[in-house]
């Protein structure tokens, strides 16, 4: 469905004001997200559904020291919260101007006064405001002295505990990306725009379309079996590295390498998404090319195995 991202929610248009919101960083949109936009959806089906969330994230703004944690970088964001049935994205900036916003302050000028909020939907650790000052029972006050609905979802869980961000995150980080899909309801996807490399796996046989992580969280360095979203709509099945290329003298960042399996074509300077299926091996020191080159082909071999491919 077509959905509308708003990076300023001053002078909204009429038509991006009046719904029921969805509230929270909202990272990966994953199952319990998803959880919460169906709850908005649901308590307020005749108004159209939207989702406010923070860019950068709050931990960006506060500790941007810290290495890339991000699951969705907001076009990816958006994306899947249009998936989930959102009009409008409201991707709020996040600055020094609105971390010192009190709670209330932001409850009246963003909530109520800029976006008309009709009805709200958060998780139940949903906190805002200046050092967090906001919790759902502030917030459950506030609507009602205003006549605004609100629904607190309690989280979604499975046999390990509460669905979140962070368990994501740990489950990427160690190697288990097939865990991380089952949470998110989806294969975790990385997007980049594909640069020109050294050509070296064209020399080796195996031509790859390279991506800097970037702000995405780094998952474990390896090689991973994958399906690569082309910018023509067409899913490629493939094998990809995640690393340094230490055999190769090492890189300043992490890289993330495809070979396309049965796939010819020109992608530089073009937008892929790279979906992690399955993690085959950890990330490796080779004694020079021809035991790097055996070593694609027997990767390659098991990532096609694992993709039916």
């Amino acid at each position: 469905m077509d959905c509308q991202v708003w990076t300023d929610w001053h002078a909204l248009p009429e038509a991006a004001r009046g719904g029921t919101v969805a509230l929270g960083n909202l990272d990966g949109v994953h199952l319990g997200h998803r959880a919460v936009l169906a709850a908005a959806h649901s308590a307020r089906p005749d108004l159209p559904l939207a989702a406010l969330t923070f860019e950068p994230h709050p931990r960006e703004h506060f500790r941007p020291q810290d290495p890339p944690f991000r699951l969705t970088l907001l076009p990816a964001k958006a994306e899947a919260l249009a998936a989930a049935g959102c009009a409008h994205v409201h991707a709020v900036p996040f600055d020094a101007a609105l971390a010192a916003m009190e709670a209330e302050a932001f409850c009246d000028t963003v909530l109520h006064r800029a976006l008309g909020a009709r009805h709200l939907a958060c998780g139940s650790d949903f906190a805002f405001g200046h050092r967090r000052g906001g919790d759902t029972a502030f917030l459950a006050r506030w609507a009602e002295a205003r006549g605004i609905g609100l629904t607190v979802v309690p989280p979604v869980s499975d046999a390990a505990g509460p669905i979140s961000s962070t368990r994501i995150r740990r489950a990427l980080q160690d190697g288990y990306p097939e865990r991380a899909a089952a949470l998110l309801g989806r294969d975790w996807e990385v997007r980049g725009e594909v640069f020109h490399g050294d050509r070296l796996g064209r020399e080796l046989g195996w031509p790859t379309a390279n991506v800097w992580l970037g702000r995405h969280l780094e998952p474990a360095r390896g090689v991973y079996a994958v399906v690569a979203a082309l910018p023509d709509g067409g899913l490629v099945p493939g094998v990809a590295n995640v690393g340094r290329r230490p055999t190769l003298g090492g890189d300043p960042e992490t890289r993330l390498e495809t070979h396309l399996f049965d796939w010819s074509g020109d992608l530089y300077g073009q937008e892929i998404g790279i979906r992690l299926h399955r993690f085959l091996r950890e990330d490796a020191t080779f004694d020079g090319l021809d035991a790097l080159k055996a070593a694609i082909a027997n990767d390659a071999t098991r990532a096609r195995a694992v993709l039916g491919a």
